[in-house]
């Protein structure tokens, strides 16, 4: 084999392992999450980065399954289409919060997160508002935050980490 031959083939090798390495990486992230909607919350608080005070503050926190008269105040529309979804808030608070996990048929996970996107309203409660707004999923679960910066990304760490 002449040295361009070898290099060609080291480079094709290279550039496999990569492919197969973003592969392996990938796939992870978008598998089926098990269990119930309330577990997987469970879980993201429970191995979430968050604050002594945030921490704290759960102990005032509900999660309640979204219902249709619940829609237009948590997601900022009816229009969204799902299976399952819960919503953890705090019970009576000055802090601009809340955690939606929806259940989606899997082909309609890319639409109803730009839905959420269109319809967020960072500044929906009375004197505060929420730094950041993060929506992510994996497999036919959406994560959908709105919150303070450190407290969001902690949560969605878990989340992906789940």
């Amino acid at each position: 084999m002449t040295r361009i031959g070898k290099r060609s083939a080291g480079i094709a090798a290279a550039a496999l392992a990569a492919v197969c390495l973003c592969t392996a990486c990938g796939s992870g992230k978008e598998e089926r999450l098990e269990g119930s909607l309330n577990d997987i919350m469970s879980g993201i608080y429970e191995n979430a980065d968050l604050s002594d005070d945030f921490r704290q503050s759960l102990e005032n926190f509900e999660t309640y399954e979204l219902t249709d008269d619940m829609e237009t105040a948590v997601l900022g529309t009816d229009d969204i289409e799902y299976t399952e979804g819960i919503v953890s808030m705090p019970m009576m608070s000055s802090v601009a919060y809340q955690c939606v996990l929806l259940r989606v048929d899997e082909d309609r996970v890319d639409t109803v997160k730009q839905q959420l996107k269109d319809s967020a309203d960072l500044d929906k409660w009375v004197c505060v508002s929420a730094e950041t707004m993060l929506i992510e999923s994996r497999g036919d679960v959406i994560f959908y935050v709105m919150a303070e910066n450190d407290t969001a990304y902690a949560l969605n760490t878990a989340f992906q980490n789940y």
